[in-house]
């Protein structure tokens, strides 16, 4: 494959029509709304007009019903409430952390559920969003890695978990009222279920919303695209998106990463950091961010502190540390809070910026995939009771 071959995969993307037939305008960028109007009546000559208006009522102000977009005439809100929607995922559960996290259960069509999480913070707000249902790459360490990739999320699906989560916390500006700085949600990061390069040109849209001017209006340095390693698309996401970018890294061998990280042993670490040392020329962006996942006696040594220096000498880096977030049955265990710090230490004195990250939301299960696994879980339970209790099961003759 060449450097530059796109990366595909035989995951279907659900259509963006609705199951009665309306178009979701949600996730469409401006020249695909634009078709869509123009495909429905909307003469040629007004259609840009009309985009930027419909644009700003479902973006900035938040608003779903066509009737309350009351700078377009009634008789053209009526017709488009008869072609289109703007439908956001449903929202199937909520668990607040007694640390303010928040995670979500989103339902999308066909009855898909994924993972939104949100976490606040003294001076941000952040929102981590997923791009696919399950995902492909079963990293050992990760709990999304143990459900099976369903399928890709369309950009509407991505860029309405951020609608969504906005609703939740009534952060949707007024009309007329004057402009609030102030933002609850102020950052995304793209590290929730799936690997957002493999589902590239969606996630590629959404964020084109999510950064639009006159929508959602977050800078391109507010978002962060956490990718496992797909080298190919690397550079188009540069290229074509624009915001920073972070690397599950996790290991400082192929050995240890091949365990780690499967999609090492099609792009390795050389090969990975290759792709990485181009990246913040061409997008402009300050620094990478390396995630490694902080696990007891797998890649938590001094000695790895020292080879991870060296690997990512010539990269503006940081090195955020993430002790691990242990969940039922997981094959490691978290790194002790010293061997953290010296490995920290180590980093920090090599003239890197190494945080630790502190665990968030551990006591609702905001590890991602944690909370759609015991979802099913309790589902299955409750099935297997009702299967019992009709059928006579145990204790029932």
């Amino acid at each position: 494959m060449s450097a530059s071959a796109p990366i595909t995969h035989d995951v279907l993307t659900v259509p963006r029509k609705m199951p009665e037939g309306a178009i979701n305008l949600v996730g469409l960028t401006r020249p695909a709304m634009t078709e869509a109007l123009i495909a429905h009546g909307t003469p040629e000559r007004q259609a840009k007009m009309r985009v930027n208006q419909i644009w700003t009522w479902i973006y900035q102000w938040g608003v779903r019903d066509f009737a309350q977009m009351t700078n377009l005439s009634k008789t053209y809100r009526a017709e488009l409430a008869e072609h289109f929607t703007v439908s956001l995922p449903e929202m199937v559960s909520k668990q607040v952390s007694s640390d303010g996290t928040r995670k979500y259960l989103a339902r999308i069509a066909g009855g898909h559920e994924v993972e939104v999480v949100y976490i606040p913070e003294e001076d941000r707000g952040t929102l981590c969003v997923s791009s696919q249902v399950g995902c492909t790459l079963t990293c050992s360490f990760c709990h999304t890695g143990t459900q099976k990739l369903v399928r890709n999320l369309t950009a509407g699906e991505i860029v309405g978990q951020i609608m969504m989560v906005r609703d939740d916390l009534d952060e949707w500006p007024t009309p007329g009222a004057p402009k609030d700085e102030t933002r609850l949600l102020s950052n995304i990061v793209l590290m929730g279920m799936g690997e957002p390069l493999y589902n590239f040109d969606n996630v590629r849209d959404a964020m084109k919303i999510a950064m639009d001017p006159e929508g959602i209006q977050l800078s391109r340095r507010r978002i962060t695209l956490s990718t496992s390693g797909v080298v190919p698309e690397i550079a188009r996401a540069a290229e074509e998106i624009g915001c920073l970018l972070a690397v599950s890294f996790h290991a400082t061998t192929d050995e240890v990463r091949d365990r780690l990280v499967p999609i090492n042993k099609r792009w390795n670490i050389e090969t990975l950091l290759e792709a990485l040392r181009e990246y913040p020329r061409l997008s402009n962006s300050e620094r990478i961010t390396f995630e490694y996942v902080m696990l007891k006696d797998v890649n938590d040594s001094d000695e790895d502190a020292r080879r991870l220096v060296q690997l990512i000498k010539g990269i503006p880096a940081k090195i955020n540390l993430i002790p691990f977030n242990e969940w039922p049955g997981a094959p490691y265990q978290r790194s002790s809070n010293n061997r953290i710090r010296a490995f920290a230490d180590i980093i920090y004195k090599a003239g890197y910026a190494s945080p630790i990250r502190t665990p968030r939301g551990e006591d609702i299960m905001a590890a991602c995939g944690q909370l759609k696994s015991a979802t099913e879980r309790a589902r299955k339970s409750r099935a297997q009771i009702e299967a019992e209790t009709h059928s006579g099961g145990p204790g029932g003759e």
